[in-house]
């Protein structure tokens, strides 16, 4: 179940670090005493990385699960919400290399068996919240007859470094479903967020947000929370991108095997369509098992392709011959930009092939060198670091690091839409999403054989919109609310 991963810029060198989340044994779960920690490393800027776990104090105390990064006290240094099995860890950025456990004081210790968590502003107020989704009612020592769903919880930021569970109030106490995923979005392009959240064997659950400080479970209706079939599946990750730059944000979730992964198409006014089978995505995950999920234009052609770490829960299926493994190769979907997808892994090659038990993965360009990278984490040995060889010379890009001032200072949430000649793509800042993972927060957008942007708009979340014209490709920007454009020299 676990395995989580985090791209968290801790030290505010421009240099995306990275944060490993780990279980241990079911040993561990029964004595009360871990025997590993979790992992962060400082990014080198040479392409290597190096433990700072000890010194920054982030090894962490219980049996991780996920990792939620954001700047929860608009400080300006990101800070990291740990997942665990038992008591979860919300650490602060202390801006010197070194983080606070301040989760006793914030008030956002879940005790129960969390799997994901991820932050956004859906009040609007400027102050990032927190929806942590838990999974099932588990006492290690004495382990049930059944499953019980442990029920998700929202956390409303007070502005005071302390947080209220408001999760009844909100209309978010609804039955509770076995979470795994958990993604905030505005899919109804009504300018504020709404919420996904990804359940195992059980309904998915969409909250859209009324604009009142209240949600409305609209799953069944939206046609989300189960797929074409009318069979609710085994959701564990997910992925959100205007995938058919339709100018609606569209959902994929990963699932069990024997089963097939899901597209989700917005079709507008609140309505999706499972068009896994139409797009070429069902036949192709059918064998896999997937977890952690991201839209990534790995060849920056100006359309968002799909990336999937795969691994199976039970090792003993390798002992039966019916085509599915334990250890799994990672898919990667082509967008064809004709409404299908083709799994490209295996014809690339390299470390896409490698078989391992994944789970969380994340997405950054690490090195800075114009193309994203995958940050994989697997069960039983070690991470998957895939560095992109060439798509920054497959096409043009840009890339912008956002700073909200009156919007929350992660600028979760933020919509930013480019236009070129070959049209117009658009893609939102999440702070938490995939499965028990965090992508770094600058947006990265493909250009293909534009050389540059004829028109970039920013939409922050309290409002303001800003608009430049004639962008220069191939460049890193960085933008702070109501300033202009910088080139990033690195």
């Amino acid at each position: 179940m676990g395995g989580g991963v985090a791209w968290i810029d801790y030290d505010g060198d421009g240099w995306p670090d990275l944060y490993l989340v780990n279980g241990g044994r079911w040993e561990d779960l029964r004595s009360g005493h871990r025997t590993v920690s979790n992992a962060l490393y400082h990014n080198n800027h040479d392409g290597t990385f190096t433990d700072v776990t000890e010194r920054a104090g982030v090894g962490g105390r219980y049996w991780g699960m996920g990792a939620a990064v954001a700047d929860y006290d608009n400080d300006g240094w990101p800070d990291l919400y740990v997942c665990n099995f038992g008591p979860n860890t919300l650490y602060r950025n202390n801006g010197d290399g070194t983080f606070t456990d301040v989760t006793e004081k914030a008030g956002v210790g879940d005790p129960r068996w969390s799997s994901s968590a991820a932050w956004g502003d859906y009040d609007g107020d400027g102050w990032l919240d927190l929806y942590v989704a838990n999974y099932v009612e588990l006492d290690p020592r004495n382990p049930p007859q059944g499953l019980v769903p442990a029920g998700d919880v929202l956390y409303r930021n007070n502005r005071d470094g302390t947080f209220t569970d408001v999760t009844r109030e909100a209309g978010m106490a609804v039955p509770a479903a076995y979470g795994l995923g958990v993604l905030w979005g505005d899919y109804d392009n009504d300018g504020d967020l709404d919420c996904f959240v990804a359940n195992d064997s059980m309904a998915n659950f969409l909250f859209q947000n009324q604009g009142n400080g209240t949600f409305r479970e609209v799953a069944v209706s939206a046609g989300v929370a189960y797929n074409e079939d009318g069979k609710a599946q085994a959701g564990m990750g997910i992925a959100m991108a205007d995938f058919d730059h339709d100018g609606s944000f569209d959902y994929y979730v990963t699932h069990f095997s024997d089963d097939y992964d899901t597209l989700y198409r917005n079709l507008g006014k609140g309505l999706f369509r499972d068009v896994s089978y139409a797009a070429g995505i069902a036949f192709a995950t059918w064998r896999f098992l997937g977890w952690g999920t991201a839209a990534i234009d790995y060849d920056n052609d100006g359309r968002e392709d799909i990336f999937v770490a795969n691994g199976h829960v039970y090792p003993q299926v390798d002992r039966f011959p019916i085509g599915i493994t334990y250890a799994q190769r990672k898919v990667l979907f082509r967008n064809l930009g004709n409404g299908k997808f083709q799994d490209v892994a295996e014809a690339l090659g390299g470390a896409l092939t490698e078989r391992w038990s994944s789970r969380g993965a994340a997405v950054a360009d690490f090195d800075n060198d114009g193309d994203l990278d995958i940050a994989v984490n697997n069960l039983d040995g070690p991470p998957s670091l895939l560095r992109n060889d060439g798509g920054n010379r497959a096409g043009h890009w840009i890339a912008l690091a956002l700073t909200g001032t009156d919007t929350n200072r992660t600028a979760a949430g933020v919509r930013v839409t480019v236009e070129t000649e070959a049209g117009r793509q658009m893609q939102e800042v999440h702070a938490g999403s995939s499965y028990q993972a965090t992508n770094d927060p600058r947006l990265h957008f493909g250009l293909g054989a534009a050389a540059q942007v004829r028109k970039l708009v920013v939409r922050w979340t309290r409002g303001r919109v800003q608009t430049f014209e004639d962008v220069v490709g191939d460049r890193r920007y960085a933008l702070r609310e109501g300033a202009g454009l910088t080139v990033v020299r690195r």
